[in-house]
């Protein structure tokens, strides 16, 4: 019996973070990078460069995997069928990750499943996308279906004058997801995993919190959630799972409602490790790397208990510090509790590089967990200590 060998498309921090718990349970690990430098590069000594875009560059790196996974949903459906063909055990497979990858695929299946869904139409020209908000009221949230991420592909369409300034993107791709600006408290994550047998597990819902469309903050469990609510949003991130058959690691995002409905709505859907599971690093029995690994596997999967009663996940993005371990002495020993989390990426300004967990004693704690995370982060990112200590975080962005 040898130990398998997984393939992981893309070299991001996903990639790189599935590393060490491969080499904890004994697997190997390679990765299709996109280049040299990419993140997981340093961490997987068998990282082929090469263009997942291209077919043949694929099934050559498939040869001698026991499974192939993704570090993002990009691969053209096409060729993961044609991988499939070819005998690649490929996991998750393109049935259900084409609900991942396309945003008018993922309505339709989440109406299909009887789920909350936003009002939301396919449009394909400004005509339509004015029809569109003329009936359900402006504004509108315009998505591209394939290719956007961290608030890349979206845009606010104010009124019936603004459509026009949307011809580009028609041009570009065609047709777009329209849906109604959603009212809502916050955004929640809810986190599953699923094996090809079918057994599925459940983290607690937690609440994230974006800036200017990027993941800022998250909290584990989400704080006042009602009961019920919680147990709805983490039941249909199951159903999803099962119905559309996903393996691997699957993140639902989520808007809370509060009073309307379920409570909830379906946002986006990610079939991968994703950034509002970087908590369970250092926060649950099982981190959602690992599950991942375990699920593509087909093998049991690991409890998803929390470590404690709330913890917070920072992200740090790029800013004017270059050298990073630089500020570590000043950023560890303000708070030695922080367990700090970098990808080893150039720094760019607005560039995720990294993340800081902690894991509070109280979920009276979470205000200073956030402070002393925030603080910790800012360190890294500045390279230096605040003259002064950072103020209260307000509670609007709680």
């Amino acid at each position: 019996m040898t130990f398998p060998v997984i393939g992981v498309v893309g070299g991001g921090q996903l990639a790189r973070m599935m590393a060490p718990a491969a080499t904890a349970l004994g697997f190997e690990l390679r990765v299709l990078a996109e280049a040299e430098d990419v993140s997981a590069v340093s961490a997987v000594s068998t990282s082929p460069v090469g263009d997942y875009k291209d077919l043949n560059t694929l099934l050559e790196f498939a040869e001698g995997l026991d499974v192939m996974t993704f570090d993002h949903e990009h691969v053209p459906t096409g060729h993961l069928r044609a991988l499939q063909e070819a005998g690649v055990n490929v996991q998750p497979g393109p049935d259900a990750l084409v609900n991942a990858q396309d945003k008018l695929v993922m309505r339709a299946a989440v109406d299909r499943l009887e789920l909350p869904n936003p009002v939301w139409a396919s449009v394909a020209d400004v005509e339509a996308l004015i029809s569109f908000g003329d009936e359900t009221g402006w504004p509108v949230v315009l998505k591209m279906p394939r290719g956007g991420y961290d608030g890349k592909g979206v845009r606010i369409v104010g009124s019936a004058q603004d459509a026009a300034a949307s011809a580009e993107w028609f041009e570009a791709m065609s047709p777009l997801l329209a849906e109604a600006k959603v009212e809502f408290s916050r955004e929640l994550s809810a986190l599953v995993a699923r094996t090809p047998d079918g057994e599925a597990r459940a983290w607690p819902v937690a609440h994230t919190i974006q800036v200017d469309g990027v993941c800022d903050e998250v909290i584990a469990p989400a704080l006042d959630i009602p009961v019920e609510v919680a147990a709805a949003a983490e039941e249909a991130a199951l159903r999803i799972a099962n119905e559309l058959g996903v393996t691997g690691v699957m993140a639902v995002e989520l808007f809370e409602t509060p009073g309307k409905g379920a409570g909830f709505l379906i946002n986006e859907l990610a079939m991968r490790p994703h950034n509002t599971g970087h908590w369970t690093q250092d926060g649950s029995v099982t981190s959602q790397f690992e599950q991942h690994l375990r699920a593509v596997l087909n093998l049991p999967l690991g409890a998803t208990d929390i470590l404690g009663p709330v913890v917070v996940m920072k992200n740090f993005l790029g800013g004017d510090n270059q050298d990073l371990f630089s500020a570590y002495p000043a950023a560890l020993a303000s708070e030695p509790a922080a367990k700090v989390h970098c990808y080893g990426k150039s720094v760019r300004p607005g560039r995720k590089i990294g993340h800081v967990n902690l894991v509070g004693t109280s979920t009276a704690d979470v205000d200073s967990l956030r402070e002393r995370a925030t603080r910790v982060a800012g360190i890294i990112r500045d390279g230096r200590v605040p003259a002064e200590e950072s103020p209260r975080i307000s509670e609007e962005n709680a």
